[in-house]
Formats: structure tokens, sequence, C-alpha cells
């Protein structure tokens, strides 16, 4: 659009420099003619005054008639070059004008965009918040799993006692089972040989079952100590 409107401004200048050119030559034409004007009249005063140089003094104004006549179309083609200036002087401005307007117009597109881009901003802004309250959100979400992560390992470690105590009271359940073995034996035989194994027996199933115990009190104590951790956390 810039350069459009330079070349304008220079054609437009161009076109004034010829129209100022074709005036002053117009004007030294005019001058020219009334000097010519000037000496037809002396001639006539000449040919008044010298009847002898009546031929030339004929022949001189018929010259300068002719030369005038010529100066005179010169002038009408100035006049018509004058008048093609105007026309296309009328032509640019109208140019210019179309120019004008569709700078308005883009004018008009660029203050669109100018809203557009404002609208994309804040649509920008608002995404930015939604992002920073999601990304809290994943946080808390973040420190929920991993409190629900240490409850988790606090449940497997109970979990693990637990079988442990299960196979605790399962050995208290075979000294149990092998004690009353004992008892058994020891009714049904009376005191003899077999009243050897019968205590052996016995006193392996009381070992067992006091192992039992004592790994079952364990688990116990550890359970209560894991419960007491999972309630402060």
């Amino acid at each position: 659009m810039g350069e459009d409107e330079r070349r304008f401004r220079d054609e437009l200048a161009s076109a004034v420099a010829v129209i100022q050119s074709l005036l002053q030559r117009s004007v030294t034409i005019q001058e020219q003619s009334n000097e010519i004007e000037k000496e037809i009249h002396q001639l006539g005063k000449q040919r008044t005054e010298q009847t002898s140089g009546l031929l030339a003094s004929a022949n001189a104004e018929n010259a300068l008639a002719q030369q005038r006549t010529g100066m005179a179309q010169e002038r009408t083609a100035l006049v018509r070059e004058q008048t093609r200036l105007s026309t296309r002087s009328t032509e640019l401005a109208t140019i210019r004008t179309d120019f004008a307007k569709e700078r308005t117009g883009l004018a008009v597109q660029r203050t669109d965009l100018a809203a557009l881009r404002t609208d994309f901003s804040r649509n920008r802004t608002n995404l930015a918040g939604q992002r920073t309250h999601m990304a809290s959100s994943r946080t808390l979400l973040s420190e929920k799993r991993t409190g629900l992560a240490g409850k988790r390992t606090v449940f497997s470690n109970m979990r693990t006692e637990l079988a442990r105590g299960r196979t605790h009271l399962a050995l208290i359940r075979t000294a149990l089972a092998f004690l009353s073995l004992a008892v058994a034996f020891f009714r049904f035989f009376g005191l003899s040989w077999w009243s050897l194994f019968d205590g052996l027996l016995a006193v392996g199933s009381l070992m067992v079952m006091s192992v039992g115990l004592s790994g079952y009190w364990k688990t116990i104590r550890s359970i209560r100590a894991l419960e007491s951790t999972s309630d402060a956390e």
C-alpha cells in the first residue's frame, strides 16, 4: 500500500511539472505573439511611410501570419495536452480514493483481528487458570496416593504378620494334637517302654507350643505397633 501511494505521488508530481512547463511555454508563446503583433504594427507604419517596400512588407506580414498560425496551432496542442493531463490527474485522484477505501477496509480488518487476538488472549488466560487448578488437584491426588501407598504398605506388613501368626497358631495346634496323642498313648499303654516315647512326644509338643506361643505374641505386638502407626498417619 505504501509503495502504490508513493508511486501515485510521483506520477502526480510529474504531471504537475509537465502542466507547469506547458503553462510557461504558453506564456512564452503569448509574449512572442504580442511581439509579433508589435512588429506587424511597425511594418504597417513602415508600409504607410515607405510605399516602395510594400511587397516586402506584405511578404513579411504573410510570414508572420503563418508563424502566428503555427503558434496558435501549438497553443491548441498545448491546451489539448493540458486537458489530457487534467483527465489523467482526475483518474489518479480516483485511484487514490480507491486506495484510501481499501486502506480503510484493511484498518477495519486489522481492528477485527486485534479484537480476535484479545479474545484468544483471554481464552489462553482462562486455560492457564484451569491448568493451574488441575495441577493443584493433581498435587492433592498425588499426596492422597502417597498416603494410600503408605497405608497399603502398613496393611501389607499387617497381612504378613497375620500370616506369620497363622503359622504360629498352626504350630500351637499341631503341638496340642501331638500332646493329646502323647496323653492318649500314655493312658492306653500305661507305664512301659512306650512311656519314654510318650514323654519325649509330650516334651517336644510343649517346646513346639512354647515356640508357637512366643511367635504368636510377637506377631500380636507387631500388629498392634502397625495399627498404631496407621492410626497416626
